[in-house]
């Protein structure tokens, strides 16, 4: 059997995302900034795609700004505020996606960063978030559902505080957009980062939505595409794509996955030594499990020789040999930290899989600890 856990890195195209780009490749193929009847085609098309997109968000088809994905989507909302001005301060966490981190390490040569503890679930705490504000922070980038342990931050909460200091607020929704409801209507939000590829999208789309009237430096230069805010070709097949695999989202899917993460969860948890990391009320697709005494590669490369797909933390971060940075931000004990695996569900994973899985992950278990120096 084959099986494929590893959604959070990315998903398959749906049927109908892969039918929905198609004709945009030899058919309505013009450029989207032409003025003739072609490139006027494809414009229609991207605005359309544009306007699905901004629905989602209860926000203004003016207010989405298409990117490459989320990474630059990241790196827009940070250096694009940063850029504005020639110092100040910016707050966000330990356990970011390495498209914030490694952004914010980029801009400490000229703003000074916080990074916000975390508990041993991922919670932020609101009290130290209010406590690090400073009279020249001028960015608060908190993500919405971490992308290694599915920790849900409260957004409301945290727009709030922002508010209050008349501060911008950026959330990378990467990992939760369309599987989390995001209002920017009832919730105090400038920018938020989102991409296609996790929802059953094409790779290489993104979006940033920008509220009204919030002022971004330009990072891609060139035309005034985009709201004079992302220079470039608009890539219309994919926008096209994306806004399709916003369409088909659904709550439907969602019970679905919560449904088959508990199930896992209950089951996978009665093997001794193994933990849960993260909250039990977590992202809907995501399982993040440490087996104490024996190393996560092992136990995926195993997984793999099996015909399952699955992950030790972050794609992003796969081909680095360290621990990762969440779960030492939560505090894991060392025997569990380097024993991690992440285990995230789409809409098309079965229960069937799932049973396979777990009868295969306990003997992968069991075969490891026998072999471990640590006789456990």
């Amino acid at each position: 059997m084959k099986v494929y856990l590893d959604n959070g890195a990315t998903t398959k195209l749906d049927d109908s995302v892969t039918k929905a780009i198609l004709p945009y490749f030899n058919e309505k193929y013009g450029n989207a900034s032409s003025l003739h009847s072609k490139g006027q085609e494809a414009k229609m098309a991207l605005e359309e795609s544009r306007e699905i997109i901004a629905k989602k968000l209860k926000a203004r088809p003016d207010e989405i700004i298409f990117t490459s994905g989320g990474t630059e989507s990241d790196n827009l909302a940070l250096k694009g505020v940063a850029q504005l001005h020639d110092s100040g301060h910016i707050i966000t966490t330990k356990i970011e996606h390495p498209a914030i981190t490694n952004t914010c390490k980029e801009l400490e040569k000229q703003f000074e960063v916080t990074y916000l503890d975390v508990d041993k679930e991922g919670f932020i705490s609101l009290h130290q978030l209010k406590n690090s504000i400073k009279p020249n922070t001028i960015l608060i980038s908190i993500m919405h559902a971490n992308n290694e342990i599915g920790t849900i931050q409260p957004l409301k909460e945290i727009g709030e505080i922002a508010k209050e200091h008349k501060i911008l607020f950026h959330s990378d929704a990467v990992q939760s957009f369309t599987k989390e409801d995001i209002n920017t209507k009832k919730i105090n939000i400038d920018l938020i980062s989102i991409s296609a590829h996790k929802i059953h999208g094409p790779k290489g789309i993104g979006a940033l939505y920008v509220k009204n009237k919030t002022k971004l430096k330009k990072q891609i230069l060139g035309g005034k595409h985009e709201y004079n805010l992302r220079a470039g070709t608009e890539n219309v097949s994919s926008a096209v794509g994306f806004a399709k695999a916003v369409q088909v989202s659904n709550k439907k899917d969602i019970k679905h996955m919560k449904k088959l993460r508990d199930y896992f969860i209950t089951n996978i948890l009665k093997i001794k030594h193994t933990k849960l990391n993260g909250p039990k009320e977590r992202l809907c697709n995501n399982i993040n499990l440490s087996f104490a005494y024996i190393e996560g590669e092992s136990i995926g490369a195993l997984l793999d020789a099996k015909g399952i797909c699955s992950s030790t933390g972050s794609a992003c971060s796969s081909k680095e040999l360290k621990a990762s940075a969440v779960l030492e931000a939560i505090h894991l004990p060392p025997e569990y930290i380097n024993g991690s695996l992440r285990l995230t569900m789409s809409k098309f994973t079965t229960k069937e899989e799932l049973d396979y899985t777990l009868e295969e992950l306990k003997k992968i278990v069991e075969k490891l600890r026998k072999l471990s120096p640590l006789g456990k």
